[in-house]
């Protein structure tokens, strides 16, 4: 019997993560950058080195009153900032597979391969069933 590999990466770390915002399921910046294992701002300075390779449908900005919303949601007796200097950046499917690509760590670059791995092994269940 082959023996499963763990993940990098809990998948109940990363379902937690995963907001609903304009319609769509997205992670944020700062999420991205602990399973990334990096600072958000390198992760925020990488995004902005390649940014044509983040179209809207990839990456956006939180707007203020989507900020706002999701600050809300949060009970916390400290800042009203929450530590942030900047609106978060939210990272679609696409976008979280493309950042990964263009980080430099080396857990990025396993959770890459992970989700490489994951995606080649569902278009393979999908041949069977045809």
């Amino acid at each position: 019997m082959k023996k499963q590999k763990e993940s990098v990466v809990p998948m109940e770390r990363i379902q937690q993560a995963i907001l609903f915002i304009r319609g769509q399921k997205v992670l944020l910046d700062r999420d991205l950058a602990v399973l990334y294992g990096v600072e958000t701002k390198v992760l925020k300075q990488a995004v902005k080195r390649n940014i044509r390779r983040f179209p809207s449908d990839f990456m956006f900005v939180l707007t203020g009153q989507e900020l706002a919303i999701w600050r809300s949601q949060f009970v916390t007796s400290n800042s009203d900032r929450m530590g942030l200097r900047h609106a978060p950046m939210a990272f679609t499917e696409q976008g979280v597979a493309m950042l990964s690509g263009i980080l430099n760590s080396d857990r990025a670059i396993s959770l890459n391969m992970e989700n490489l791995n994951i995606q080649h092994g569902i278009s393979n269940d999908e041949e069977k069933k045809i």
